[in-house]
């Protein structure tokens, strides 16, 4: 979407409310899940899948050709689904079915389950290194693809996403793109309190990376980095996405004294408001 114009912006925006729209509503009705961390991600997952960066294909999700995204936090996998949904390879039925026995719209991304998963994950820590065997595998069979994945910041801990960073830059893996969705917190509190890693910027410029800082929940701050991706052919990319957790519907969760909310869903009374907001 290279200069992307405002209403183009503003469609990418109403296709964000309408994904957060059914993250509530999935979670609600599991009685499970993790809305908040899947709230904080929504802009960069929607600008990914309907702004035109990323090569997906509905009538053949397992195509060799297509682009790959993986969803490192594993737990925030709502807000997959639901963006899935919302392009059409998901029923809103389908889909709220998330947690329940024997449906395939597990609690995490599960790869022998949906064809549409590129990896299983939600043992944090793992995701890049998968990503980097992507782009690796996507040169050697000669496919002009590009893999994203998307990492929390809680798991930016691991020492695996560190060994990933290095192995990246040392195969100049221009064909891969971390995305840090920094929404302050992991599971304990914030990771601040945790083990704070801040900034995250120097630390991916001093293995070799293109690093970009962004608000991860402006549209248009998203679209652009996304663009200026692109443009990178010599080595991997990295875009630290400061988000807020809950993003959409910050008020509840202030109200309810709790702005981490982590791996709760929202009650019915707080899904009707947040809808609310929503609208």
């Amino acid at each position: 979407m290279a200069n992307a114009t405002g209403m183009e912006i503003e469609r990418l925006k109403e296709t964000a409310k309408a994904i957060r729209r059914l993250i509530i509503t999935i979670t609600t009705e599991a009685g499970s899940g993790h809305p908040p961390s899947s709230l904080s991600a929504v802009e960069v997952v929607t600008a990914l899948y309907f702004g035109g960066f990323l090569r997906h294909h509905k009538e053949n999700p397992r195509d060799p050709l297509r682009d790959r995204f993986i969803l490192s936090k594993g737990h925030a996998v709502p807000v997959l689904y639901s963006a899935l949904c919302q392009a059409g390879y998901y029923s809103v039925d389908e889909i709220r079915t998330l947690r329940k026995l024997g449906s395939p719209f597990e609690g995490h991304p599960n790869m022998k389950r949906l064809e549409t998963m590129e990896a299983s994950t939600g043992s944090l820590g793992q995701g890049l290194s998968l990503g980097v065997g992507h782009a690796l595998g996507c040169r050697l069979d000669g496919i002009d693809a590009h893999t994203y994945v998307m990492l929390g910041d809680g798991e930016m801990g691991e020492g695996q996403v560190w060994e990933a960073v290095a192995s990246a830059e040392k195969y100049r893996l221009s064909n891969l793109t971390a995305i840090v969705d920094q929404n302050g917190f992991q599971q304990t509190g914030s990771t601040k309190d945790v083990l704070d890693l801040k900034p995250f910027a120097p630390k991916f410029e001093a293995f070799g990376w293109h690093t970009q800082v962004i608000d991860g929940n402006s549209m248009e701050s998203v679209v652009s980095a996304l663009e200026t991706v692109k443009s990178v052919t010599d080595r991997p990319t990295a875009i630290i996405s400061q988000t807020k957790k809950g993003f959409g519907i910050l008020p509840i969760l202030e109200a309810a004294g709790d702005l981490n909310y982590h791996g709760k869903p929202l009650s019915h009374e707080l899904a009707q408001q947040a809808l609310s907001l929503l609208s």
